[in-house]
């Protein structure tokens, strides 16, 4: 789940995609979820669509007090919920629609203190929920090879094994705490930054953020609780914003609408299943030029969306949907 470009400072939250979401799921009635709360973007623009009740879903609970202000005004339609949106259909059942927009959140990404940016320097964290193992404890405790398979796995970054080594040498001489620092250990190891470039640090602070959310891994539970929350007729749009997790959400989709059955007439017969989800669009939505000229966080967002069939929930395998999958330390 890639880092979302940020607007300028001085400019207000813009959820992403959010008049493409609602004319692909319109009409817009009864019990929403939206499992990734943040500024409450897409909660406030469900409820001002129609929407009887959102069940506004977030692991930070930061979210709910930079809420506080506005919350109050929606009343009983708006249930604020903390936790991880893999754990949603124990948070509601029989719901009309569930919307995911993947990533971390700007205001995350501003505040040093969280450690998500080498933008600006503060401690090395990245935890969403502000609990559990930090980016540091990884870095400074995790063996050369596991670092080098976060990197690989869920940054994509080839120089993996090259910034492992260097990570875990400085770390003999002072342990890593600081986003700065991390930042030139890993620019140490790539060459300089081109202009118009992502700077070197992009993927590997990518893949620790991944890793310490476990984003990946809350995805795929994600999207199987969602199938189980959502009464037939129910609709899920999902926006990623990085290619691993748009491929996710379009194989599990893909995996969930095939009915199995057999076109060729010559080849063995395969029994057909009924499919869970009826797809919405063929295609994914990205912004438009507009959009993206007005809020460069779109740039690289799709939206995918979908209908619940009656058919029975049931299970996905996660290398069937293409997630990404590093080996714990022995």
């Amino acid at each position: 789940m890639a880092e979302k470009p940020r607007p300028d400072a001085s400019s207000p939250h813009v959820p992403v995609l959010l008049p493409a979401i609602l004319r692909a799921v319109a009409p817009v009635q009864g019990t929403w979820l939206d499992g990734t709360f943040g500024a409450g973007g897409y909660t406030r623009g469900f409820l001002e669509a129609g929407a009887a009740r959102v069940i506004a879903v977030d692991r930070d609970p930061l979210a709910f007090d930079m809420a506080r202000d506005w919350a109050g005004a929606y009343g009983e339609r708006l249930v604020m919920q903390r936790g991880v949106f893999s754990e949603l259909d124990n948070y509601a059942t029989d719901l009309d629609g569930v919307v995911l927009d993947l990533g971390v959140s700007s205001m995350q990404l501003d505040q040093a203190e969280r450690g998500f940016s080498f933008m600006r320097d503060g401690p090395l964290d990245m935890r969403m929920s502000q609990e559990g193992p930090s980016a540091a404890d990884i870095v400074n405790e995790a063996p050369e090879e596991r670092i080098a398979d976060i990197l690989y796995q869920y940054g994509e970054e080839r120089a993996s094994r090259r910034i492992a080594k260097a990570i875990v040498r400085a770390r003999a001489e002072a342990p890593i705490t600081t986003t700065l620092r991390l930042a030139e250990i890993v620019e140490s190891c790539l060459p300089r930054q081109k202009p118009g470039q992502s700077h070197p640090a992009t993927r590997s602070f990518q893949a620790l953020r991944i890793a310490v959310n476990d984003e990946y891994g809350e995805l795929f539970r994600g999207l199987m609780a969602a199938e189980r929350a959502l009464k037939p007729g129910g609709k899920l749009a999902v926006v990623t914003f990085h290619s691993v997790e748009d491929r996710m959400v379009k194989r599990f989709l893909a995996a969930r609408a095939d009915t199995g059955g057999q076109s060729n007439r010559y080849a063995p017969e395969v029994t057909e299943r009924q499919a869970q989800f009826r797809l919405l669009l063929r295609k994914a939505i990205a912004a438009d030029a507009d959009e993206v000229a007005q809020n460069p966080r779109a740039r690289s967002a799709k939206l995918r969306v979908a209908q619940r069939t009656d058919a029975p929930a049931g299970e996905v395998d996660a290398k069937s949907i293409g997630m990404p999958v590093v080996k714990e330390s022995s």
